[in-house]
């Protein structure tokens, strides 16, 4: 069924944003950076996959689940939408992970000044 793999990326993204708008960790806390962010890697990893498409290390595989369109030969039209998915998930974990790690360290700090000298 056509379209089914671009789909799954988009509701993908979709559960990644409503973690992302309920704890704040990226996009919902400085738009402007994520957006940025999300833009600069996406641009890296398609001029990756040009060069790996160049040296024919990447090739497009032949499935259904594709929407059919190719923006060049070889780069289906999901890619930059798998990308650019992938950047964000990457920030929104690192975010969550770092913030995880801060009240770990908070509170590791507050129960150490509880203790008695």
């Amino acid at each position: 069924m056509p379209g089914i793999y671009l789909l799954a990326i988009l509701v993908s993204a979709g559960g990644i944003a409503a973690l992302d708008a309920r704890w704040r960790l990226a996009g919902w806390r400085a738009p402007g950076r994520t957006a940025i962010a999300v833009a600069i890697g996406t641009a890296f990893f398609l001029i990756w996959d040009a060069v790996g498409i160049a040296t024919g290390v990447f090739v497009k595989g032949d499935s259904p689940l594709l929407v059919g369109i190719d923006l060049a030969p070889q780069l289906p039209l999901e890619e930059p939408f798998f990308l650019a998915f992938l950047c964000y998930l990457a920030l929104v974990a690192w975010a969550g992970a770092l913030r995880v790690l801060a009240r770990r360290s908070a509170k590791t700090n507050v129960d150490a000044a509880e203790r008695p000298a």
